[in-house]
């Protein structure tokens, strides 16, 4: 089993944020970091400060030098998908090879109606996040790409310079849809990510998506499978360290790839050497 972390956006500073990622990539333990794509906290005072993500990944990209980086996940609502896949290029080649392309279909209502973003009904969402994630593997991979899609149209459009790994950074795509989020991680995603009660819900879904890489002709151990386990369960640090530990142990039983630590506000960037022994 492999490990990563994840550091929330709201009700921090930069500071804290930065220093955190900076020592998670002195430990080797830890794989990737990543955050979240949102324009407004998702707990607590609503009205408070969020980062944007990928401003955020563009920093960390210069700023770290091991560890891999991503935005779990990018909602495909809120920029174009040529855009994206542009931004996507640019913090691949400051990491030098490190992104991670973290990809889902978009769900905050909230954000939307503050900012005039339009949040379609669920089937056209998963039609346009289809259509999108098709745009973005081709201008990323292609020299130049076109596409007469329903909702996004591109002609001979390209997107220079290309990534530095190839043929795309690997793309992990998050959620739960048994129908169109599981299908879409099939033909698509080096990596499946999903927030999950325990074990055994996620066993569930995992065979789902196994059914789906066979309905397209994958073999499903092309994707590595990861699940987000809180490091803020209980008031108590040592407590709340302990569940953690034990729902890692029921992961790796069930077969779990790799987990993704959510890190409480205000990590302690020197709590993070502790939490890699505990987990190794």
């Amino acid at each position: 089993m492999r490990f990563a972390i994840k550091t929330r956006p709201e009700h921090q500073t930069w500071q804290q944020i930065r220093d955190v990622w900076l020592a998670a990539d002195e430990i080797d333990l830890f794989e990737s970091a990543w955050n979240w794509d949102h324009f407004y906290p998702l707990s607590g005072d609503l009205t408070g400060p969020n980062f944007e993500g990928w401003s955020m990944l563009a920093a960390f990209a210069e700023s770290t030098r091991r560890i891999r980086l991503g935005c779990q996940v990018t909602g495909m609502i809120y920029r174009h998908p040529a855009v994206l896949a542009n931004i996507a290029a640019t913090v691949d080649i400051i990491s030098e090879g490190r992104l991670e392309l973290g990809l889902g279909a978009g769900w905050n209502q909230h954000e939307c109606d503050a900012y005039g973003i339009e949040l379609p009904p669920l089937r056209e969402r998963f039609d346009r996040f289809d259509e999108g994630v098709e745009a973005i593997v081709g201008l990323l991979s292609q020299t130049t790409t076109t596409l007469a899609g329903r909702y996004v149209r591109l002609t001979e459009a390209r997107c220079e310079p290309k990534p530095v790994q190839r043929p795309h950074p690997p793309i992990t795509i998050g959620g739960r849809g048994p129908k169109r989020t599981l299908r879409a991680a099939a033909r698509w995603a080096q990596q499946w990510n999903v927030i999950v009660s325990n074990a055994q819900e996620w066993l569930g879904l995992k065979e789902i998506l196994r059914q789906h890489c066979a309905d397209l002709g994958r073999d499903p151990a092309e994707i590595t499978c990861s699940v987000n386990v809180r490091l803020d369960r209980d008031p108590d640090p040592g407590r709340s360290l302990a569940i953690a530990l034990e729902d890692v142990a029921a992961y790796r039983a069930a077969g779990v790839d790799l987990v993704v630590l959510n890190l409480p506000y205000g990590a302690d960037p020197a709590s993070l050497r502790p939490l890699a022994d505990a987990l190794a």
